[in-house]
């Protein structure tokens, strides 16, 4: 089997990716990590992952080159080792976040958790929406265009409507959100406008 190449890019599950995004967010333990993944934590309702396995992700991560041990803090019992994301790990991070998904079954999972992260990263939704309304396209058309009198054929058409209703109504929000806050942001400069003096 020959060697693979060094530029060759690292694959990485959903498990890692999540984790890995998180730490460039600016976790910086696993503890705070598997509460962030939690079924009850702030993304456990979109995608949830148990601790054990959200150490292994970390420990895959690190053996990656993606993040790096940073030292130890201490914690509720015993010392928690830090760790920091590696200038790898951001890149593959990005890349990520500016992904869209490859299949439809995966938009309720990976699409909204991106979507989330992307949020907590400070980046704009509407330019994964934009490319995912464009990558599902072909799919979401063939499936609409189908007129089988089969109930596995009709649900995976309904699906797909369904996910075209949702990156449309995804996108009209950002858009609402982005002119709200423009509005707001002008508001607020023509408030702090000092007056302009005038001639005695």
């Amino acid at each position: 089997m020959p060697a693979r190449s060094t530029r060759d890019p690292i694959e990485i599950g959903l498990a890692e990716h999540a984790c890995l995004a998180l730490v460039a967010d600016g976790a910086s333990h696993g503890w705070a990590i598997g509460g962030l993944l939690a079924p009850d934590g702030e993304l456990g309702r979109i995608w949830s992952l148990s601790r054990p396995l959200t150490y292994r992700a970390i420990d895959q991560l690190t053996e990656k080159g993606m993040i790096t041990r940073t030292g130890t803090t201490a914690g509720r019992g015993r010392d928690r080792r830090t760790i920091a994301i590696t200038a790898a790990g951001r890149r593959v991070n990005r890349r990520w976040l500016d992904e869209p998904v490859e299949h439809l079954r995966d938009v309720r999972t990976e699409l909204l958790l991106k979507l989330e992260l992307r949020d907590r990263a400070g980046l704009p939704r509407a330019p994964l929406l934009d490319a995912q309304a464009e990558a599902l396209a072909p799919i979401v058309d063939a499936l609409t265009q189908v007129r089988e009198p089969d109930l596995v054929a009709l649900w995976r058409r309904e699906n797909a409507r369904a996910v075209q209703r949702f990156l449309s109504a995804a996108r009209a929000a950002e858009a609402t959100s982005d002119a709200t806050d423009a509005a707001t942001d002008a508001d607020s400069g023509s408030v702090n406008r000092a007056p302009r003096a005038t001639g005695a």
